[in-house]
């Protein structure tokens, strides 16, 4: 037995007014989100290249431009940064490396006040946090 087909194949014009809306309001989603901050701390940090890594455990500690202390995730005084590292040399018994995180523009007198401070509590080994130099591919001939 066959059944009799009750639909209909499209067969008027197809509107593409419903489809360009959602384009563009996708387009300002998209436009608006790029305009939303990210989180971070706006640093500069100087560039290097084959310089070695760290494989021991590790404080950071982040230096903005204007001189600020940022130690685990959060703006912090000298007092705060302290007290982190004496809570992480009690709490790991191997020997830390202190990384900083440095804008170009933090003098080397903060530089050197950190790396002080950390020898106060046990942490003798400082590294500075650079990125990657980029250089341009070379040309073939």
């Amino acid at each position: 037995m066959k059944f009799p087909r009750n639909a209909k194949i499209l067969r008027s014009h197809f509107d593409v007014a419903p489809f360009a809306a959602v384009f563009f309001l996708l387009l300002i989603f998209l436009l608006f989100g790029t305009l939303i901050p990210s989180a971070g701390i706006p640093l500069r940090p100087p560039t290097a290249n084959g310089l070695p890594g760290v494989d021991t455990p590790s404080v950071e500690v982040a230096v903005d431009a204007n001189g600020s202390l940022y130690f685990q995730n959060q703006m912090a005084t000298e007092r705060v940064f302290i007290n982190g590292l004496r809570v992480a040399t009690n709490t790991v018994r191997a020997p830390l490396t202190l990384i900083i995180h440095a804008d170009k523009a933090v003098s080397y007198e903060t530089l050197v006040r950190l790396t002080l401070l950390a020898r106060d509590y046990g942490i003798t080994n400082t590294v500075l946090a650079t990125l990657p130099r980029v250089e341009a591919a070379p040309a073939n001939p």
